[in-house]
């Protein structure tokens, strides 16, 4: 492609960005008692000025308004937390294992909450404590400052948690709490972490500021993910159960179907991506979504408010 013609394809997607804001901003002007659905249907008619991908991003936007911290948070059962009185070899163990950045601190259970540690505070407490100053001899010259000796030995790793002074505060939220009205007080606090509190006192569950941000934009992987490979699975004859980050042309090489959409824009590689942008929005569990192909279809076995997880191939009957 010339140039002049990416040019020329450039300035005709401007123009039709220009479009779709000019239709919203419209919108908003009327004053009408319902901007918030009146976008959403200017955003069904604009198939030609936002691809799938951002029209899922900005009816998720639109959506964050009427979710609550029930549907980001992380239930009990899989907090992963530690208890004060565990020790700091046992603490390291446990950062390293779990993956996370951050760790709710508990007293006697889960529902006596103490703060959170993070582990560059907790590293840097390690690290304070094994500097050490070295006698200069003729042998060993003195160290230069930019790089300070340091010894594993001087840290009593049987040492208790609750030694330590880097436990920060967390915030308490109840489930019905507006998503959006918790992303803004993490964002003031400066907080990323927030324990759900039920009615009875007792922790319910954990989210986090980055749990709230995947409800927008999908899941967010970072270097330290495990990336194991999505199942493709056959069920029954007919029937696939295929994990949603499976890449969409091995389940197109796999099912022996092209699924590929024929929209370019559309910018979707995952089963999954294929699938909400199909729907126009994150489909919940149960859902069925019709295929681009015809008689096959999409059955959601496994979502939440922020990304299909699992679901049910079925070819035609």
């Amino acid at each position: 492609m010339s140039r002049t013609d990416n040019g020329e394809h450039a300035a005709t997607r401007r123009e039709q960005r220009s479009g779709i804001v000019d239709r919203l901003r419209a919108l908003i002007g009327l004053g009408s008692p319902s901007v918030r659905e009146d976008i959403e249907e200017a955003l069904e008619g604009a198939a030609g000025d936002v691809t799938p991908h951002e029209r899922v991003l900005l009816k998720n936007v639109l959506a964050l308004h009427d979710l609550r911290v029930a549907d980001a948070m992380i239930p009990r059962a899989d907090i992963v937390a530690v208890a004060q009185d565990a020790t700091l070899g046992e603490t390291l163990a446990l950062f390293r294992n779990a993956g996370h950045s951050r760790l709710p601190v508990y007293g006697d259970t889960l529902d006596d909450p103490r703060g959170m540690i993070h582990i560059r505070d907790f590293v840097d407490y390690l690290a304070s404590l094994a500097e050490r100053a070295e006698p200069v001899t003729a042998e060993a010259p003195a160290p230069s400052e930019h790089a300070p000796t340091v010894s594993l030995a001087a840290i009593d790793f049987s040492a208790e948690l609750s030694t330590v002074t880097v436990l920060k505060p967390v915030l308490y939220v109840p489930p019905s709490m507006p998503a959006l009205d918790l992303l803004v007080k993490m964002q003031a606090t400066r907080t990323h972490l927030a324990l759900v509190i039920d009615e009875y006192g007792g922790t319910h569950g954990l989210v986090t500021m980055e749990d709230i941000v995947e409800m927008i934009v999908g899941d967010i992987e970072d270097e330290h993910d495990v990336d194991e490979e999505p199942r493709i699975e056959t069920v029954s004859d007919g029937v696939f159960l295929i994990d949603a980050k499976a890449d969409l042309e091995e389940v197109s090489q796999r099912l022996g179907v092209d699924f590929t959409p024929e929209d370019d824009g559309a910018e979707v590689t995952t089963l999954g991506g294929l699938v909400a942008s199909l729907a126009g929005h994150v489909p919940m569990r149960g859902e069925i979504v019709p295929a681009p192909v015809e008689g096959w279809e999409f059955e959601i076995v496994e979502a939440d408010p922020r990304r299909v997880a699992r679901l049910l191939v079925h070819a035609p009957k």
